[in-house]
């Protein structure tokens, strides 16, 4: 049954995956499509949108895939930044550790477990519903001398894996050492962020940080710019926007303006009246924006925070690292980030707000993760045929038929499961916002991280440990049985995640390629639009989503390494997949909106060790079942080297991510010295970190000049 329903799976995905890659690469030649999947180029004006019709954009090409073959990794960064390297350095070392899993896994361990008995005993009636038993370690005998096999290969990837992670920690640090040096001056290594601002007696914010950093950072000071509460200027400017927009739409067809739409009891006016109106309105809008800034711009609506610009990096670096005032919570410093990556909509003001926003986030995604199981449980109730007929009694006649059942045991559940998954990144990121980063590059960061751990847990412990909350519940309190209940349970799941990967990774790869929801966007809304000039906003790789997704799937990788090798193939063709369409991505698609230098491969690297901890583990308890005391003794000193290397690294490398060495900042300061370009950067300085919202603006005027003639009569 798990068999046949894999194959319907594969096959079904298949078909889907070849038809993805021959819709793009007839779409991604269509005039209509070029805001879809090749905005980056439009925008940077490599390629023009023709709308002259060419038999050679509805043939199928290949060409995209030399393009993105050939890009090479200083291309990528010149394009695209560090991060952009970094995550594709993710999807390679993953290859990496694929390909030397497959080889030991295919050759290796599959014929071992393929030639074992211990299923000879198993009732032949039932033999379909464990037929991918074979292939795993579990048809390997109890006490067999095979088993040592097992052994040498959870050793062998484990050093393979802690090689390949030292090289890279060590690679990527050095390049983000190395994209610090050759970079231009840029803001915020100049400034840092100033919050817990103590209030002074007739003194206003402003005034009591320069006399305070006047008094104490004499040589390095520059400037400063208070942050304040700017929420209501905030909607005003997007109201504004959406009038100006309709506007637009209205005016940019001259003949539908003067057209009479009908007016059946005055229900209906002419688009002319609607133009007044619209324009009425948001020149009301725009008169008290103005007042509303003028009133924010007055010393009541400070808030106790400023960001504060130096002279120098390393002065920069000094005041940010040391602890300012005898109060640990008055005068609290952190790294500014760059003006367009600022997320000014929330500053927590003082260190308490900011404690229990925290707080509030921890028990939302507690609350997350409980509420999850039952998306989990009904997914696990599809995998089991028997258990879906007695919740379900009046499908019994349409379950018996072969290839609905198939498809709905070995498709659809991890379907399911992937829907649900798709509304985990957006909650993230909200709870991320609310917790006081003050940057979106911060955001993303923490919503990647939580977005990481919530897929470990409810997607592989709460699919392993599928029974009910409680039987998870009580790992918690037994702890060393947590090896041996793992040894049992993870085995038994090889069928529903080699679907998994073949539902959620395969597909997922080939959507993220043809850009399915924009896409269905277009077409939704284009009949509708008609010719619309809005402007084309190219949009950044969610990071958040795309790291957990690869990072998840290796976990599944290194941890079904022994237990059962044949989910390594298709690990690896998800996996090539990524490569090439990321590559394509970041060359047509995707720009960067911000940089963090670097900054989520931490995150990769603690999840690869909790994966070979996590394999560890259950090495431990499948050597114990299967009667190899011997064996399971002698895998404990591998997860004690693990912690041990992994502390080498954080102490060896770690440090460079979170801020840049002295003899860096120097060094890099002595260059700018004789650069004449510095003394109109340091004049910019003084006023980039002006909040948006409190700078003028005018759409009337924008609006006003559409009904203009493109040219003058004599």
């Amino acid at each position: 049954m798990f068999v046949s329903a894999l194959l319907t799976s594969v096959g079904i995905n298949s078909a889907i995956c070849f038809s993805f890659l021959v819709l793009y690469s007839i779409l991604r030649k269509q005039p209509a499509y070029y805001s879809i999947y090749i905005p980056r180029l439009v925008a940077e004006g490599k390629t023009k949108q023709r709308s002259d019709f060419n038999l050679e954009r509805l043939i199928p090409s290949a060409n995209w895939l030399k393009k993105a073959w050939m890009l090479s990794e200083e291309e990528l960064l010149s394009s695209s930044g560090l991060d952009a390297v970094v995550f594709m350095r993710i999807v390679t070392f993953s290859l990496k550790v694929l390909l030397f899993a497959g080889v030991i896994g295919i050759f290796v361990l599959l014929p071992v477990n393929c030639s074992g008995d211990q299923l000879a005993d198993v009732d032949i009636a039932n033999i379909s519903n464990n037929s991918l038993d074979v292939f795993t370690i579990s048809n390997v005998k109890d006490g067999s001398h095979w088993l040592w096999i097992h052994f040498s290969a959870v050793y062998l990837i484990t050093a393979y894996i802690c090689c390949l992670l030292y090289y890279e920690y060590d690679y990527i640090s050095s390049k983000r050492i190395e994209y610090f040096c050759s970079s231009k001056p840029l803001f915020h290594q100049f400034t840092i962020l100033v919050r817990g601002i103590p209030a002074s007696p007739g003194r206003n914010i402003s005034d009591t940080v320069e006399n305070f950093f006047t008094e104490y950072h004499p040589s390095t000071y520059l400037s400063h710019t208070v942050v304040r509460r700017t929420s209501k200027l905030r909607g005003l400017i997007h109201d504004a926007k959406t009038y100006y927009r309709k506007l637009v739409r209205l005016q940019s067809n001259p003949a539908q303006v003067n057209s009479n739409r009908g007016s059946c009891f005055g229900l209906f006016r002419r688009k002319a009246d609607l133009v007044d109106r619209y324009g009425k309105r948001l020149g009301d809008i725009e008169q008290h924006l103005r007042l509303e800034q003028s009133e924010v711009s007055s010393a009541g609506k400070e808030v106790p925070a400023a960001f504060v610009s130096f002279k120098s990096r390393y002065g920069a670096a000094i005041s940010m690292h040391m602890q300012q005032s005898n109060n640990p919570i008055q005068w609290v410093t952190e790294q500014a980030p760059e003006p367009h990556d600022v997320y000014w909509p929330f500053f927590s003001s003082t260190f308490m707000q900011r404690w229990l926003s925290k707080l509030g986030v921890a028990v939302a995604c507690f609350l997350l993760i409980v509420l999850f199981f039952i998306p989990v449980v009904l997914v696990q109730g599809l995998t089991n045929l028997n258990q879906l007929q007695i919740w379900f009694p009046f499908l019994k006649s349409i379950l018996t038929i072969t290839f609905i059942s198939q498809v709905i045991t070995g498709y659809l559940p991890s379907l399911i499961l992937q829907m649900f998954m798709k509304m985990v990144p957006p909650i993230m990121e909200c709870l991320s916002s609310i917790q006081g980063y003050i940057s979106l590059s911060d955001i993303k960061k923490s919503a990647c991280f939580k977005v990481l751990w919530f897929t470990i847990w409810n997607v592989f412990f709460a699919t392993v440990f599928s029974g009910t909350a409680l039987s998870q519940l009580s790992l918690v309190f037994e702890p060393k049985n947590i090896p041996t209940k793992l040894a049992v349970a993870v085995p038994g799941q090889a069928s529903f995640f080699i679907a998994y990967v073949v539902t959620s990774g395969w597909t997922s790869s080939l959507s993220e390629l043809i850009n399915l929801f924009p896409l269905i966007t277009s077409l939704v809304t284009r009949p509708f639009s008609g010719n619309s000039d809005d402007e084309l906003e190219v949009p950044s790789i969610p990071y958040h989503k795309d790291i957990p997704n690869i990072l998840f799937f290796v976990l599944l990788g290194i941890t079904y390494f022994f237990l059962a090798p044949l989910i390594l193939p298709f690990l690896f063709v998800y996996f090539s997949l990524e490569y090439i369409v990321y590559r394509n991505q970041f060359l047509n698609v995707y720009a960067p909106k911000y940089e963090t230098a670097g900054k989520f491969w931490p995150i990769a690297h603690s999840c690869m060790i909790f994966s070979l901890l996590l394999m560890h583990a259950i090495a431990v308890g499948i050597f114990t079942l299967k009667g190899l005391p011997l064996a399971s003794t002698l895998v404990v000193p591998l997860p004690i080297l693990t912690l041990l290397f992994n502390e080498y690294c954080r102490k060896r490398f770690l440090p460079n991510f979170s801020a840049y060495s002295a003899e860096a900042l120097i060094t890099k300061d002595r260059e700018d010295q004789n650069d004449p370009a510095m003394a109109e950067f340091f004049d910019k300085l003084v006023t980039a970190y002006g909040d948006p919202a409190l700078m003028p603006v005018s759409f009337t005027t924008n609006a006003d000049s559409l009904n203009r003639p493109l040219m003058s009569e004599d």
